[in-house]
């Protein structure tokens, strides 16, 4: 039974290249990069080249690149460190499709005391930029909305809301960890002030990533201890794991002219015969700009935790990687509009760089082969 993984949007394997250049670094270049020995000055090199590769993946300089233990954090170190220079009293904006990476510290900062506004989305999962611009009051200090929605696959409206935000001098922030490469990212043209990348999505090692901070942000870190990463997240680097995700960077850099094209075309010939061979097949975001990669697609009749029971060999999604085992509706798809039993329905398939033709189509059998015996069975949903 051969394994077909199309859950890249949950994380990505490790391309060997970028496990090749991360080995030196644990055993031959192990110094601390902080040292002025030449182990320590090798260490200290190979992390301003994996710098420069970030930044220039994303069209930023190598001083606005802070380095993090991945999405998570940085995404709490740009919300906890803009909102803590102000008082609890302050206001800030996020979306209803956020990830809990986001959701979560937006729900510390309320119980602080903290005044949050929460933006709805239209029925594709598309934020209302409008909506963001009415919500800005006078004391509002940040905005965060995200690039890319990780269910789904909506690109949001981030150059309009960037605009609405630069009129009254509001940072903006943006989660970018599903967009990074995927979809061209250059920070001047979205013109975020602060952009959260995550490692492991983008074929690096899980626990890396980064933050861009715009020269001038001004960010309180929210961690205490040496001068690190300009002084905004202390602790002695993981040399290697940011090895690994400065090179992966540079093959993001190099794979979007194509591989873009590529999984789009599989993505859309996957949805196409599921449409087509599943009356009643609901494609969530289907009428809106998606990352080429990400399909949500709702099974009349059948829950999707079910339906990828049946199917041990396909590795797959109900949702969020992190929501998976849930019961209730996901945050986004509750947004949307999406009835209990269509989003009870609900699987995410999102492929990856390594994803051939053939995985797509015998997905795609699998898939409609499950649904029509669970359909005709009375145990389907048990």
């Amino acid at each position: 039974m051969q394994t077909i993984y199309l859950d890249y949007n949950a994380t990505t394997p490790v391309e060997p290249g970028v496990v090749e250049e991360m080995l030196p670094f644990f055993s031959r270049h192990f110094g601390n990069p902080s040292s002025l020995h030449r182990l320590g000055r090798a260490a200290d090199e190979a992390i301003e080249t994996a710098r420069q590769r970030v930044a220039q993946l994303i069209g930023a300089d190598s001083d606005e690149i802070v380095f993090t233990s991945g999405g998570t954090e940085s995404n709490n170190l740009a919300l906890f460190g803009v909102m803590r220079r102000f008082p609890p009293s302050s206001h800030f904006i996020v979306s209803a499709i956020e990830h809990p990476a986001v959701a979560q510290p937006t729900a510390r900062l309320r119980e602080l005391g903290y005044k949050v506004t929460v933006v709805g989305c239209d029925s594709q999962g598309v934020v209302f930029a409008d909506r963001v611009a009415d919500a800005i009051q006078d004391d509002t200090r940040l905005v965060s909305v995200m690039l890319a929605n990780n269910e789904v696959g909506t690109v949001q409206p981030l150059m309009e809301i960037a605009e609405h935000c630069r009129a009254r001098e509001i940072p903006l922030h943006t989660d970018a960890a599903q967009a990074i490469g995927k979809v061209r990212v250059h920070v001047s043209e979205l013109d975020v002030d602060l952009l959260t990348i995550a490692g492991h999505k983008m074929y690096a090692p899980k626990g890396v990533g980064a933050l861009y901070v715009r020269r001038g942000t001004p960010l309180q870190p929210f961690l205490r201890g040496a001068d690190h990463e300009a002084g905004l997240r202390p602790g002695t680097e993981n040399t290697p794991y940011l090895v690994g995700l400065g090179f992966a960077s540079q093959l993001a850099a190099k794979d979007l002219d194509l591989g873009g094209d590529v999984v789009a075309s599989q993505r859309d010939q996957l949805q196409a015969k599921l449409v087509e061979q599943v009356p009643g097949a609901i494609v969530h975001g289907g009428r809106s700009p998606r990352l080429p990669n990400t399909l949500s697609i709702s099974f009349p009749g059948v829950t999707g935790q079910r339906l990828l029971e049946e199917i041990p060999e396909l590795c797959a999604s109900t949702g969020a990687a992190c929501h998976s085992g849930e019961v209730q509706s996901s945050a986004t798809l509750s947004a949307m509009g999406v009835e209990r039993d269509v989003a009870a329905g609900t699987i995410r398939l999102s492929l990856g760089r390594h994803t051939t033709d053939e995985e797509a189509e015998r997905a795609a059998n699998l898939l409609t082969d499950a649904w029509e015996r669970l359909s005709r069975s009375p145990l389907k949903n048990l």
